[in-house]
Order: structure tokens, then C-alpha cells, then sequence
């Protein structure tokens, strides 16, 4: 058994409705070596109000104007001091209480990175469903041609190589950053257990077009146009075939 401590950070701004539900469940983790960071935008609800009701719970937190959220994130980073990093934004929450006992308590040595599922919820926190893109067992960088295939929030990187947000992209960052993350990493491990229940409505979603624009030249970054084309190809087919089978039924 191993006990590594996990800086679970957490970047906010005007989130007082949602803030809570996300600090409560780190709160409820049966796990013991957590540091809670919250990396507040100077907000100007009750937000921080609530990091101060949960100063039990959050090790360390800031509140500044910043350069958006990938700074925040960036200064989230400089600011842990855990052997692994957990982006866990205002209005996620940890699916259940044992997460993170599931992931360790029959490990002999540390991975690289930990990923799992993740469930879908509203703004009050009731599930939606599970997100669409399953996991595969064991990920590689290389499979991430086919989009971003485990969600941001569900994924343990260890902190010595997990790499600063690119400021070139302003929507799409985050799929570098986990890219470049499963690329630096060696030893991995993937489950199926649910450990996420991630706000819907992230910012990718809110600017699809400008997300699937920098994805695609995060792409061909990483693999080559000509691979990029073909496999972006294929998913277009893929999803054009998934709705003409839906309008048939």
C-alpha cells in the first residue's frame, strides 16, 4: 500500500452555487493525504466565503484577477506540493468516497497516471448520465487522435511530469495538457470505476467550433496532418452514421 499525497486543485471564479457540493465531497474522502487549492479569479460573490467555511478542508488558496482559466490553472500548479495533481474545478465532485483508497490501497509503487470514468451532472448536481466517450483500459498517448477520450477532471497525473498550459490555445489546453501528459508517462493505470461527476457545460462546450479548430492543430502537432485528416475523417463518418441509424429507428 502506498499513501501518496494528492494536491486536488481547484479553480473558481463567482461559483458560490456550486463550490460547495465540489468542496464537501473532498471532504468526504476517506483518504487522508489530500491538499485542497482553491485558485479564485477575484470573485465577486460569495464564493470565497465558502472557502473560508471550508477552511478545514482547503490547505491553500489565492484570489487574483488572472489571463483566464489556463493561468489559473498553471498557478494552481506552481503552487502544489503533492506527488500527484488533481484538477477538480467548481462544481465537479468525486463520484464517491473511496476514490482515491480504490486507486492505492493495493498499489506496491506509483504510477504515472490514474484515470477512470466519469458521470455527467446539472447545475444542482443531479447525474445526467455517464459522459459519451467510454475509456479503454489502458490509454496511450496515441489514442487520443480519436478526440479526448477520458475527461480532464478524471485523470491523477504525477506532478514531476505533469507539463504548464500552453497559453497558444485558449479553449482546447486542457486536451493538450493531458496528451502531453499520457505522452511523458510511463506506467499507467485505467479502470473502470466511476471517480468524476463533472459539471456539464465546460468551456469547450460553450465554443464547440473554436475547441474542434485548436484540437485539430493540436493534432497535427502531435501526429502529422495527414494522419490528423484521415482520423478526424472517421469520426465525422462515425458520428454522420451514429445519427442516420438514430433517424431510422
Amino acid at each position: 500500500m502506498i499513501n501518496p499525497k494528492i494536491s486536488i486543485i481547484t479553480v473558481t471564479f463567482n461559483a458560490e452555487k456550486v463550490l460547495e457540493r465540489t468542496l464537501k465531497s473532498i471532504q468526504k474522502q476517506e483518504y487522508d493525504n489530500i491538499e485542497s487549492i482553491i485558485i479564485d479569479g477575484a470573485s465577486t460573490d460569495g464564493t470565497l466565503k465558502i472557502v473560508e467555511k471550508y477552511s478545514d478542508v482547503v490547505t491553500k488558496w489565492i484570489s487574483e484577477k488572472d489571463n483566464g482559466l489556463y493561468d489559473a490553472m498553471n498557478k494552481g500548479l506552481s503552487l502544489a506540493t503533492g506527488d500527484y495533481v488533481w484538477f477538480l474545478n467548481a462544481g465537479d465532485s468525486i463520484c464517491k468516497t473511496d476514490v482515491l483508497n480504490y486507486f492505492f490501497s493495493k498499489e506496491s509503487f506509483m504510477r504515472d497516471i490514474y484515470y477512470g470514468e466519469t458521470v455527467i451532472v446539472d447545475e444542482d448536481g443531479k447525474q445526467i448520465g455517464d459522459r459519451r466517450l467510454k475509456t479503454k483500459k489502458n490509454l496511450t498517448w496515441k489514442d487520443f487522435r480519436m478526440g479526448m477520450l477520458v475527461c480532464h477532471q478524471s485523470v491523477l497525473v504525477k506532478r514531476e511530469i505533469a507539463p504548464k498550459y500552453n497559453f497558444k490555445y485558449k479553449i482546447a489546453a486542457d486536451y493538450e495538457w493531458v496528451l502531453e501528459s499520457f505522452k511523458r508517462a510511463k506506467f499507467i493505470l485505467g479502470t473502470k470505476y466511476k471517480i468524476t461527476c463533472y459539471l456539464e457545460g465546460g468551456l469547450s462546450r460553450k465554443n464547440i467550433l473554436k475547441a474542434n479548430k485548436e484540437r485539430f492543430l493540436i493534432m497535427k502537432k502531435y501526429y502529422g496532418l495527414i494522419p490528423t485528416l484521415w482520423f478526424n475523417f472517421l469520426m465525422t463518418f462515425r458520428f454522420l452514421y451514429t445519427v442516420a441509424k438514430l433517424r431510422r429507428i
